[in-house]
């Protein structure tokens, strides 16, 4: 079985990127053709890029890159959950991707954004890194709006991005699998 990782892309105080995470892994937790798990990039607290050599080289010295790449190494494919900050992806998500490199090869990216302009902006960005990672991300992906689908404060989707975010699974969880046997050599 496929091992896809939900990636929560913020690490600012009362962010909102976990309430979304969240709702996307109990989405995919109702399927049976992969393992999902739900990556916090908080819990990893990485410094601005330490490490003494390129990410490329695969030498990692410091136990926290370490452990990164580690857990990331586990997976065949990911979600990035991305909040939109000045038109980009965040600066923390950019951070933890840039920490490793074979870690991230010839491996599946799906994508959930939200912000004023449901976090497209941020996806467009994360689509330019994940092809100098050697990675294939698919065409379906999910946006939320910080108008529309928040009520009061409250995470409120609508019931149509159940079936998108299903819709970016399948993408992810077909090309996570296309993708093995290169990840096999």
């Amino acid at each position: 079985m496929l091992n896809i990782a939900i990636i929560i892309g913020s690490t600012r105080p009362n962010r909102i990127g976990p309430t979304i995470a969240q709702w996307v892994y109990e989405t995919a937790q109702k399927r049976d053709d992969a393992a999902f798990e739900l990556i916090d990039i908080a819990d990893y607290d990485l410094p601005l890029l330490d490490e003494p050599k390129p990410p490329a080289m695969g030498e990692y010295a410091q136990p926290h890159t370490i452990r990164w790449a580690e857990k990331i190494g586990t997976f065949d494919g990911f979600v990035f959950v991305t909040p939109e900050y000045n038109q980009s992806t965040s600066a923390a998500l950019k951070n933890a991707i840039d920490f490793i490199y074979k870690e991230w090869n010839n491996k599946a990216a799906g994508f959930v954004g939200y912000g004023g302009t449901y976090g497209l902006r941020a996806i467009q960005s994360l689509r330019l890194i994940m092809a100098q990672m050697q990675m294939a991300d698919v065409r379906a992906q999910v946006g939320f709006s910080l108008f529309s689908d928040f009520e009061d404060g409250a995470f409120t989707p609508a019931p149509r991005h159940k079936e998108e975010v299903n819709d970016m699974l399948d993408q992810v969880i077909a090309w996570a699998g296309a993708l093995k046997p290169l990840r096999d050599k």
